[in-house]
């Protein structure tokens, strides 16, 4: 059974659910399994928790 792990910033609902469909079915043509076999897991970091050339992300301005 395949596992997506997909780390990141905030995300809302639709976005996780737009990139779990998205990323399940581009593994499944490219590795030539079922989209049912596939685990999506998204761990989602507050920007205080993501450092980007030494600057937190929660430091830059927008």
């Amino acid at each position: 059974m395949p596992v997506i792990t997909i780390e990141g910033s905030k995300l809302s609902k639709e976005q996780k659910s737009k990139l779990a469909k998205e990323m399940t079915i581009s593994a499944a043509s490219i590795m030539n399994i079922p989209e049912q076999a596939f685990i999506v897991l998204i761990k989602e970091n507050e920007l205080d928790n993501i450092g980007v050339g030494g600057q937190l992300l929660s430091d830059r301005k927008a």
